[in-house]
């Protein structure tokens, strides 16, 4: 072949791949934000499927209709029949307990061989119980048997109810006062407190791994609960638009440097019907966290923490009187320490626990015995552990998820706690999560994803044996026959000039590289969050595919200060929140200015909440780079943020002055050039409005010029269906200013 026909030849080929590729592009649709943004009417969520274990012999998939369980037999993984839904129904009819409508809530009960003592029971000797919820009563179904043990009313007006298998006593509240509904349907109010005072609900706004205000001992014969006065925090105003004359609604907000709640810690019997709380001494200014039961329910463990959040100490203390008995171990820094795990015990040694802690730079398990004796380090490296999922009792191994592979992603590994080996469980390049051991920890429901596979579940044994997996479900591609742009994942250098940080880039999926695209940087940038994983789509969202199929390049960067990094990663950010973050985000922008198909004279910046900073601080200690931003619920002066997570990495306005001035966005309202669209949604108790308010202010008396739209009954997020026209909003905020 010549060299000119073969020149021939390579344009022809070209151009008709090019021809193809548009024409096979033509063919596909374009998704729309009902189709990508949840709430949206045509939503496409990755397909899913619920399981539970029956002990170490079958894992039950819990239908609409119908329960099935599939044999954890690894040559036969023969299926069969557990119970239906009309079976159900038709018992619960007989009794006049109520209907249910599918299984997906239904819990089957578990744990009970070893929570009774003993190590194991035969399949025809273990427990075939299933706990469903009408809407009037709480059943008990011997799915076998198919017969009613028992039921429980369910309490009128009930929130954060909370079920204890063994005792079958639910604790619960009514408003700001806690109760409990024994397992023969008694009620017993055990608090009757003013407005102000709030029971056996979250405290300290969620922070230090908190979800949860009731804890029940292991036999649920004792229910330890946080008590919380607020009735000296500031009451903040929210404005209720519904009524007919708009009314205000109170929220307790305790900002940085001001007063802050009481907390006190109560435990109940509900045998006596008697209330003993822990005699901690003066809760001013201390945070309670981490509770956890002793096996034997003599005693509760939990960490105290002081209002600096430079010192912890792991506290026992009595049941049966209150009182402190040992203050087992301390912990302090220069910055701060966070405790976000309560210990656990080894269940076949109850004299010995696990506690984890940050103090060499990473998250890492530590064992000590009950009278806070050192034994070992039970897992290191420049990796983190990010959760206990349990334990494999035979072989005396705990089961952690970790970043041991990749910061990118979660794996599964066993830890020896003889040795301190440890191996992987379940696929290497994949980042894992839901996790769910059987009875003995043998074997695990593993649910796992990767760019490229939206969901997979499978069963795996927890020794490694890669024989005896075997896989339970497989979702589709939910966007299967759209056109879909294309990710890729990188690093680059920080502005410190030596960390890495990884990048996601969203490309069109009809990508011109000879073309200038506009580009919109999608920005996160605070502690405990993590914009890039190997996950589904590297965790791209719906509206980054949306944009890129309207010719954006989307880009996320995670700064220093992000999660998954370990403690000098996040710590760089200590007393001076966006500082440094802005300086790595910039780098991003000399990356993206470096590649020849970005308009570096088209950037964009979006967030929400520190997102909503970032972006807001960008935009005005970058004028010449951005310009345009959307900032949602942004915080812009620390000095309105709450006590705990504010103090934490600001300390307080009192002794940091300088850093808060210095990230007070007020201050620069002056240097805004580009458009800046803030939204704030009217009643967000986490980023209050006065934040967006005064920013709006501060520009008015700087004339400057930004926009603002509100979400009324909102809080710190749009949900539902209002979020398709959030998005659609912000789309065209960008369409308008930076296409």
């Amino acid at each position: 072949m010549t060299r000119k026909s073969k020149w021939i030849y390579i344009t022809s080929l070209t151009l008709f791949t090019l021809f193809a590729t548009n024409a096979m592009a033509q063919d596909l649709k374009q998704p729309t934000l009902d189709d990508l943004i949840p709430g949206g009417e045509t939503y496409r969520r990755i397909e899913n499927k619920w399981y539970q274990w029956y002990g170490d012999f079958a894992c039950l998939e819990l239908g609409i209709d119908q329960v099935n369980g599939t044999r954890v037999d690894q040559k036969t993984k023969k299926e069969f029949p557990v119970i239906t839904l009309d079976e159900a129904n038709k018992l619960l009819a007989e009794k006049e307990l109520g209907k249910i409508h599918s299984f997906y809530r239904a819990l089957f009960l578990n744990d009970l061989a070893t929570l009774k003592g003993a190590k194991a029971l035969k399949e025809d000797k273990y427990p075939t119980l299933m706990l469903v919820n009408t809407s009037k009563n709480r059943v008990l179904i011997d799915w076998k048997q198919k017969t009613i043990v028992w039921n429980q009313p369910c309490p009128e007006k009930a929130e954060n109810q909370d079920w204890n298998e063994i005792s079958r006593h639910l604790a619960y509240t009514v408003d700001n006062n806690l109760y409990v509904c024994t397992a023969s349907g008694d009620i017993q109010q055990i608090t009757n407190e003013p407005d102000g005072i709030v029971c056996g609900q979250s405290v300290h706004r969620n922070e230090f791994g908190i979800t949860k205000g009731t804890f029940w001992s292991p036999k649920g014969d004792l229910l330890a609960f946080y008590r919380m006065d607020e009735s000296m925090v500031a009451q903040y105003p929210l404005v209720d638009i519904t009524a007919r004359i708009g009314k205000v609604d109170y929220i307790r907000y305790p900002m940085a440097g001001m007063t802050s709640h009481k907390v006190t810690v109560g435990i109940y019997n509900p045998a006596t019907q008697k209330t003993v709380y822990l005699k901690a001494g003066d809760p001013t200014d201390r945070y309670f966290t981490n509770i956890s039961w002793a096996p034997d329910e003599k005693n509760l463990y939990l960490v105290e923490l002081n209002r600096d959040q430079n010192h912890a100490k792991l506290c026992r203390y009595d049941v049966a009187t209150g009182d402190l008995q040992a203050t087992l171990l301390e912990e302090t820094s220069s910055k701060y320490v966070e405790p976000q795990h309560p210990i656990v015990f080894l269940p076949w040694d109850s004299s010995k626990f696990i506690y984890q802690s940050q103090k060499d730079g990473f998250n890492h398990l530590y064992l000590y015995d009950v009278n806070g004796k050192f034994i070992k380090q039970l897992t290191s490296g420049k990796w983190l552990v990010q959760d206990i999922v349990g334990f494999n009792r035979t072989e005396h191994e705990v089961i952690i998820s970790s970043t041991e592979v990749s910061p990118l992603q979660s794996n599964i590994y066993g830890v020896d706690l003889r040795t301190g080996k440890r191996h992987l469980i379940g696929e290497k390049n994949a980042t894992h999560s839901g996790i769910q051991l059987s009875a003995s920890g043998k074997y695990l429901i593993d649910r796992y994803a990767s760019p490229k596979d939206p969901r997979t579940i499978a069963v795996c044994s927890t020794a490694g044996r890669a024989d005896k997996d075997f896989t339970l479900f497989q979702a589709k591609d939910p966007y299967e026959g759209f056109l879909m742009p294309t990710f890729e994942v990188g690093t680059i250098k920080a502005a410190d000039g030596t960390t890495d940080l990884y990048y996601r880039l969203t490309k069109p999926a009809n990508f011109d590289p000879n073309k200038k695209y506009p580009v919109i940087i999608y920005v996160y940038g605070g502690p405990h969050a993590q914009m890039i994983n190997n996950g589904w789509q590297n965790g791209a969202r719906g509206w980054d595919i949306y944009m890129a199929n309207k010719g954006y390049i989307l880009f996320t960067l995670d700064n220093r200060g992000s999660e998954n990094r370990g403690l000098e990663f996040e710590n760089v950010t200590f007393r001076h929140l966006g500082i440094e973050e802005c300086k790595d985000q910039v780098k991003g922008v000399d990356f993206l200015k470096s590649l020849p198909y970005i308009d570096a004279n088209r950037i964009g910046v979006h967030g929400w909440s520190f997102g909503g900073h970032m972006t807001v601080a960008l935009m005005l200690r970058h004028p010449e780079i951005f310009k345009v931003g959307v900032a949602g619920g942004p915080v812009i002066d620390w000095k309105y943020y709450e006590v705990m997570y504010g103090e934490r990495y600001m300390d307080t306005p009192q002794t940091n002055p300088e850093g808060y001035k210095e990230c007070d966005l007020k201050n620069l309202a002056g240097n805004l050039k580009g458009h800046l669209l803030i939204i704030h949604d009217d009643h967000d108790d986490t980023c209050v409005p006065q934040h967006s308010l005064s920013f709006l202010k501060a520009c008015i008396d700087a004339r400057t010029y930004p926009d603002f739209f509100t979400y009324p009954t909102h809080k710190h997020n749009v949900l539902g269906r209002d979020r398709v026209h959030l998005h659609e909003k912000i789309t065209r905020y960008f369409e308008d200013y930076l296409k």
